[in-house]
């Protein structure tokens, strides 16, 4: 394929992907699976590889991330960014609609919208494309987040029709599903990580991290609802909102016009009501005077907006009695506080637990057993204590105080320096940790054995079939077959639950159990359950190492050597590799034939050339990413540290490098190369 093919080409999967994007992600109407759009991703990437000069700034291709942030430079908002005025009264917003009645008259029209508990975003275009992104900041400047942005998928690239201005701003706000956030707390808690403590705090947080392909991981998603600009289709906000939404944004459908204080006030409580059936999170409704001419005459304070104000909800409270406090222990040890509660009705459901989080927070609330508790579910999914009223405290009752022996195994606790919690350090003898550790090796995500769940598995461990997962691969059908348990209802008066194992179950475990034994090398390293490493580690350290073996012989060293592995996790993973009980279960794993060392397939391209040789990575590659340039040094051999120092092979050196580690190598007479040294280094031409 000559140039001109390609680029015809690449315009040619541009334009669909984009299309396939909008049917998915503003329409939320897939037309096509998703098997099928990466393979377009993939002929898409694979020719801007091939032809990098053909790679545009608005390409889908730039949605996937990989690009290395490391600061995000100030920029200063053409238009001051204010936040609005809040209230949490009804009266308020009579008042509000008063002054706005008193300076306009009587004919005003409102526009009601939701307000999304999510990171406020301005966006501007040129010409239909997309060339800044940017935080709110303090509402005069904020922060260049444009490369993360992108992975957005809810905000275009390129806008559809021609009839846009030539330079706009649209604003809006960037959130977290509820179910991408529990998806991600589960694939935390599997790596023995703390959990996120609610979807806004994490979208902020993910917006500003380096690398934009972790953004793109994370599924945020993206409502825009605001055009700031001189040559605007129209001279009131619905108006341009709506098309807005021709131009290919994400704008949302829970918008009102009101002309009453009755239709207002109609659209706030309905919201209210109805906020638990979203799939995100909102705290209020947002009022608006409609037409743009009737906002300048109300004009601004020093602070915000005269002509719109937003009502918030209160928070979703309730007091509950305190009837006792229990401690759950994890598969990693760590002891979780849990409050129980007389039943009480929150956010649409019956709550009797509520989270305690840890030993410091029990001691701020200076709990007691009897207190009456406050009960919230706000931005948090897990419902938890944020205070108590002690006019309501029982006489003589009891000060909740933390455990320190293990409600499993009687172990005394432990509290590692700098970490909140507490833990349980018998690993090997805490049935919690045991079952926790079986359970995490079969799920889905890691050995994926069919027949096997949680239930199943707390029925081998309870008849002596299982004590540890080497166990599962010497059950024989004899040991499964007419196995039963019956699982009283936590519930008074509810049903028993009988778990029984009969031929066919028997038989599938037995299959299931075989089949796992192809699972690829880095879905059993993630399944071995060391603390810290969870998919992608396991996947990094498996194509980094190759094989088991090597990883077990690492020194912490090669270990901290491997992108994103830290000081934390290197500390676990020698820890585990040290103990004689884990290695001993690896070889039972081993001879059963459990993957240890990747496929061939996997190793396809991977060579020595690089062999020995130490790297230092700094500044950007255009073209590759950093993510990229490790993997291909260390496909090759290399290892990749972060400082320089007098073992450093080569500093390789891209655009914006930092001047210090140029310094450093100067003085350690460590060569400086670019790019086209390392390709030539892999090619074995230098």
């Amino acid at each position: 394929m000559n140039r001109e093919e390609a680029r015809k080409e690449i315009q040619r999967l541009s334009d669909l992907i984009e299309q396939h994007n909008h049917h998915y992600y503003v329409e939320a109407k897939p037309v096509i699976s998703d098997f099928e759009f990466d393979a377009l991703m993939q002929q898409l990437m694979a020719l801007e590889s091939e032809f990098p000069e053909l790679l545009q700034p608005d390409s889908p291709s730039q949605r996937v991330g990989g690009a290395i942030t490391k600061e995000f430079p100030t920029v200063v908002h053409k238009s001051a960014m204010l936040s609005l005025s809040n209230t949490y009264s009804r009266e308020e917003v009579a008042a509000f609609d008063e002054r706005v009645r008193k300076a306009l008259g009587e004919n005003i029209e409102y526009v009601c919208e939701l307000k999304y508990d999510g990171v406020a975003v301005g966006v501007t275009y040129e010409n239909g494309i997309m060339v800044l992104g940017a935080t709110r900041g303090d509402g005069t400047q904020g922060d260049d987040i444009t490369t993360n942005l992108k992975t957005v998928r809810a905000i275009p690239l390129r806008l559809r029709g021609n009839d846009y201005p030539a330079h706009f701003e649209i604003r809006g706000e960037v959130f977290m599903p509820r179910e991408a956030f529990e998806q991600l707390n589960a694939a935390r808690e599997d790596a023995g990580e703390e959990l996120l403590a609610n979807p806004r705090n994490t979208t902020a947080g993910t917006l500003k991290m380096q690398d934009s392909s972790v953004v793109a991981s994370r599924k945020l998603d993206s409502y825009l609802y605001a055009l700031i600009g001189n040559d605007l289709p129209f001279q009131n906000h619905y108006d341009n909102l709506m098309k807005a939404k021709e131009w290919g944004f994400k704008v949302p459908p829970y918008v009102a016009k009101c002309r009453t204080l009755d239709e207002v006030y109609r659209f706030m409580e309905t919201w209210e009501k109805e906020r638990n059936s979203l799939p995100f999170d909102i705290d209020g409704v947002v009022i608006k005077v409609n037409d743009y001419a009737a906002q300048r005459e109300l004009g601004f304070t020093a602070k915000s907006p005269r002509w719109a104000i937003a009502f918030k909800f209160k928070a979703q409270k309730e007091e509950a009695r305190l009837l006792s406090v229990s401690y759950q222990v994890g598969r990693t040890g760590a002891v979780t506080p849990v409050a129980n509660l007389d039943p009480v009705l929150l956010a649409g459901t019956t709550v009797k637990r509520a989270s305690l989080h840890n030993s410091a927070q029990i001691e701020k609330l200076d709990l007691h057993i009897g207190d009456s508790v406050f009960v919230e579910k706000g931005g948090d999914i897990i419902p938890k204590i944020v205070g108590v009223n002690t006019t309501l405290r029982p006489d003589g009752a009891e000060k909740v105080v933390f455990i320190t022996r293990c409600p499993e195994c009687e172990t005394p606790l432990v509290q590692e320096e700098g970490e909140a919690a507490h833990y349980c350090p018998n690993h090997m003898g805490c049935p919690p940790q045991i079952l926790g550790r079986i359970v995490h090796f079969i799920g889905r995500r890691a050995m994926d054995i069919e027949g096997l769940g949680e239930e199943t598995i707390e029925l081998l461990y309870e008849k002596g079939l299982v004590h540890n997962y080497a166990d599962l691969y010497d059950l024989k059908y004899v040991n499964l077959f007419g196995l039963e348990k019956v699982i009283e209802s936590d519930e008074p008066g509810g049903k028993q639950k009988k778990i029984s194992i009969r031929e066919k179950t028997a038989e599938n475990i037995l299959t299931g159990l075989e089949k796992s034994k192809t699972v690829p090398f880095e879905r059993v390293l993630f399944a071995l359950g060391i603390r810290f490493v969870g998919e992608t580690v396991a996947k990094k350290l498996a194509y980094h190492f190759g094989d088991l073996n090597k990883l077990m012989q690492a020194s912490e060293e090669e270990l901290l050597a491997v992108h994103e592995v830290g000081q934390s996790i290197t500390d676990s993973i020698l820890a585990f590799f040290a103990s004689e009980k884990n290695r001993e279960l690896i070889e039972r794993l081993r001879a059963k034939g459990l993957q240890f060392a990747l496929h061939a397939e996997a190793l396809e391209g991977r060579s020595e050339t690089l062999k020995g040789l130490t790297f230092v990575i700094s500044g950007t590659f255009g073209e590759l990413s950093r993510d990229d340039l490790k993997a291909l040094l260390e496909k090759n051999g290399g290892k990749i540290v972060s400082s320089v120092s007098s073992k450093t092979s080569y500093l390789v050196a891209g655009d914006d490098m930092g001047p210090s580690k140029k310094e450093k190598a100067a003085k350690l007479n460590v060569p400086v190369v670019d790019l086209e040294h390392i390709k030539a280094l892999i090619a074995g031409t230098s």
